[in-house]
C-alpha cells in the first residue's frame, strides 16, 4: 500500500516551496508530500485521491489565499477526508480567524508563520498529531478480529477490555459474509463464539479476559523485590502520580484491574482541560499518559485486581487475586468509582446486548440510524450523547430534574441545544427494559406523576451516581458512610482513629488512617470529580510520599 499523504497549499510559491521542503525533510520515509498553490486544484485532486483509496493524514493549509480562505478550504476537504488532521498556517493579524476554526471546523492547530526552526515550531506539533491519526486511523485491517454476535454480552466484554486498553480490533458480525468466511477457513462452531483472532493467525475461542491480555502482552510480571511506591488504579489521578513518582527516582509500580483512563478514558471528549483548545479524547489523554510514565520507568501492571494490603513493619504488601505479593514502602489508593448499577427489571438480562454502563465508544457504531437512549445528566452523560449523536438517529437524555443547568457544564449544554437529533426527557426515569436476545424496549416512568411509557430503544447507555470502588479494603482504612476513603487531619475525631493511627504527627492532607497508604482522586470522601483535579491529587500524592518515606 501506498504511503499516507501529508497536503500542503499556500498560493505564494516561495511559502509554498518552504513547507514543502521541510516536510519532505523529516517526512519523506513515512509520508508523500503533496502540494500545489490553488484551492480549487486542490480539492479536484481531493476526489480523485479518495476515489483510488489514497489516505490523507494531515492537511497543512495557508490561511490567505485569493480563491478561498484556508478555514473554508479546510472545511470543505473535511467533508471528503474526515479524520485528516487540520493545520493553518496563519500571519499575527488571522489569530482570531484561527481560533473561530478551532470550534467551527475541529482545527487541531494553528501555526504562526515563519515557523522556522521547524525541529522546534513544526515537527513537535506534527509529529503529536500524526501520532494522534495514526493511532485511530484503519483503512485495511490487519489487527486484532473479535467474530461474534453484534449484541452478545460476551463479545461485548471483550471489545470493551480491547478498547479502554487502547488495543485497536475489528468487530466482525458472524452473518456477515466476511464473519461466515471466518468461521468456514478456521472450522469454527457457533459453540465457540466469541472468538479472537489475532493478527498472526492464532485462534482464541471463548477466551477470558486474561488469556487475551498475556497474549497481547499486557500482563508483565513483577519485576523488583520491593517498591517505593505502589499505585493502586490507572484513572487520571493514578497516571499522574505514577508520572510523577517514576520521574523523581521512585521505584513505582502502577496497578490496574481492567483497563487505564478510568471513568475519564472512556469520554468521548474533553473539551475543558487546561492546554487543550480543541479538545482531547479520554482515549488520548490515557494513551499520552501512559506513555510518559513508561518512559520515565513506572512499571505498569494491568489487568490485575488487588484483593487486600497487609502491613508487615513498615512495609505494605499488595496482595494479588492470583496470588502475587508485593512488597511496598507507600501506596497510593486511585481505584476512583464505578457508574451505580441500575436495579430495575430487564436491565441485568440486555447488559452488553443494548445496555451499557458508562463508554459510548465501543458500540457507537452499531447505534447508525438507531434510536438510543442515555440516564444521566451529569459531563460524561452529555460528552457521549455529542458522540452518539453522529451515528444515532435519535439520542434521547433521560434525567429525573427538570432541565441540566444543575448537573452538566454549560458549554455541554449549549452544543447540546444545538445538536437536531439530541432530545432531552427531563422528570422521568427509566424503569423495566424488555427484548428478545438484545434491548428492544425501555419502559419511561414520570417522577411526579408515576405515569409509564413504553419507548422503542435500541441502546441504553447508564452514567448514574459514583460508587467508590473500596469493598477490599476491609477495616484497614477508615470510609465514610458512602465508602470513599477518609483522609488528612479530619479523621482525628472519627471512631476507630486511635487504634489505627500510631504516629505521632497527624495524618497528611492526602494520607488514610494507615500511615504511608494514601488516597486521590473520586476515591477520595470529599474529592471534586473532575479529571484536572484528580490529576492534582494524584502528583500531589507523591510529594505526600517523599515526606513519609523521610520519616522512615
Amino acid at each position: 500500500m501506498s504511503l499516507p499523504i501529508i497536503f500542503a497549499i499556500d498560493d505564494d510559491r516561495q511559502v509554498l516551496n518552504a513547507i514543502t521542503r521541510d516536510l519532505k525533510t523529516y517526512y519523506r520515509k513515512d509520508y508523500r508530500i503533496l502540494s500545489t498553490i490553488s484551492a480549487q486544484e486542490a480539492l479536484t485532486s481531493l476526489v480523485e485521491l479518495k476515489n483510488r483509496g489514497e489516505r490523507i493524514a494531515a492537511f497543512v493549509s495557508d490561511q490567505r489565499m485569493p480563491e478561498m480562505e484556508g478555514v473554508d478550504f479546510l472545511q470543505k476537504a473535511l467533508e471528503i477526508f474526515p479524520d485528516a488532521k487540520r493545520v493553518l498556517l496563519t500571519a499575527y493579524s488571522d489569530t482570531n480567524a484561527a481560533i473561530k476554526a478551532i470550534n467551527e471546523i475541529r482545527l487541531d492547530y494553528y501555526l504562526t508563520k515563519p515557523w522556522d526552526p521547524p525541529e522546534e515550531r513544526l515537527y513537535p506539533v506534527l509529529n503529536e498529531l500524526l501520532d494522534d491519526w495514526q493511532g485511530g486511523f484503519h483503512p485495511d485491517f490487519t489487527g486484532i478480529k473479535v467474530l461474534g454476535y453484534p449484541f452478545s454480552s460476551d463479545a461485548y466484554h471483550i471489545k470493551e477490555f480491547l478498547a479502554s486498553n487502547l488495543i485497536h480490533y475489528l468487530s466482525v458480525d458472524v452473518n456477515a459474509e466476511e464473519g461466515k468466511q471466518l468461521m468456514q477457513h478456521n472450522q469454527l462452531e457457533i459453540v465457540d463464539l466469541p472468538v479472537v483472532i489475532f493478527e498472526d493467525g492464532q485462534v482464541m475461542k471463548s477466551p477470558a479476559i486474561m488469556d487475551i491480555a498475556s497474549r497481547i502482552g499486557l500482563n508483565p510480571t513483577v519485576k523488583s523485590e520491593i517498591y517505593d511506591v505502589v499505585i493502586i488504579g490507572a484513572g487520571p489521578a493514578g497516571l499522574a502520580a505514577a508520572v510523577y513518582g517514576a520521574s523523581e527516582g521512585l521505584r513505582t509500580l502502577l496497578i490496574e484491574r481492567h483497563a487505564p483512563g478510568g471513568q475519564a478514558g472512556t469520554s468521548s471528549r474533553i473539551e475543558n482541560y487546561l492546554g487543550f483548545p480543541t479538545g482531547l479524547s479520554g482515549a488520548e489523554l490515557t494513551r499520552r499518559a501512559i506513555t510518559q510514565a513508561t518512559r520515565f520507568g513506572a512499571e505498569f501492571l494491568s489487568p490485575q485486581e488487588v484483593k487486600q494490603i497487609k502491613l508487615k513493619s513498615n512495609y505494605k504488601i499488595v496482595c494479588l487475586e492470583n496470588g502475587t505479593e508485593i512488597n511496598t514502602r507507600a501506596v497510593v489508593i486511585t481505584t476512583g468509582v464505578d457508574y451505580r448499577k441500575l436495579e430495575t427489571e430487564g436491565i441485568d438480562k440486555f447488559t452488553g446486548a443494548g445496555i451499557y454502563y458508562g463508554a459510548a465508544n465501543t458500540e457507537a457504531a452499531s447505534c447508525k440510524d438507531r434510536i438510543v437512549y442515555i440516564l444521566g445528566g451529569g459531563n460524561s452523560a452529555g460528552q457521549a450523547a455529542m458522540y452518539l449523536s453522529k451515528f444515532a438517529k435519535q439520542v434521547n437524555i433521560v434525567i429525573r430534574r427538570e432541565d441540566l443547568s444543575a448537573t452538566m457544564s454549560a458549554y455541554l449544554i449549549d452544543q447540546i441545544s444545538a445538536t437536531s437529533n439530541i432530545n432531552l426527557v427531563p422528570m422521568s426515569e427509566v424503569n423495566g427494559a424488555s427484548g428478545n436476545e438484545k434491548l428492544e424496549r425501555i419502559c419511561l416512568r414520570r417522577v411526579d406523576t408515576s405515569e409509564t411509557t413504553e419507548m422503542p430503544a435500541d441502546a441504553l447507555y447508564i452514567f448514574i451516581g459514583a460508587k467508590p470502588y473500596t469493598d477490599w479494603l476491609g477495616d484497614l482504612i477508615i470510609k465514610d458512610e458512602k465508602g470513599f476513603v477518609q483522609t488528612g487531619r479530619e479523621m482525628k475525631s472519627m471512631e476507630h482513629f486511635n487504634k489505627l493511627w500510631k504516629m505521632p504527627r497527624e495524618p497528611y492532607v492526602l494520607e488514610t488512617s494507615c500511615p504511608g497508604i494514601f488516597a486521590a482522586g473520586d476515591v477520595r470522601s470529599g474529592a471534586m470529580s473532575r479529571v484536572a483535579s484528580a490529576v492534582g491529587e494524584g502528583s500531589m500524592s507523591i510529594s505526600l510520599v517523599h515526606k513519609y518515606l523521610a520519616e522512615l
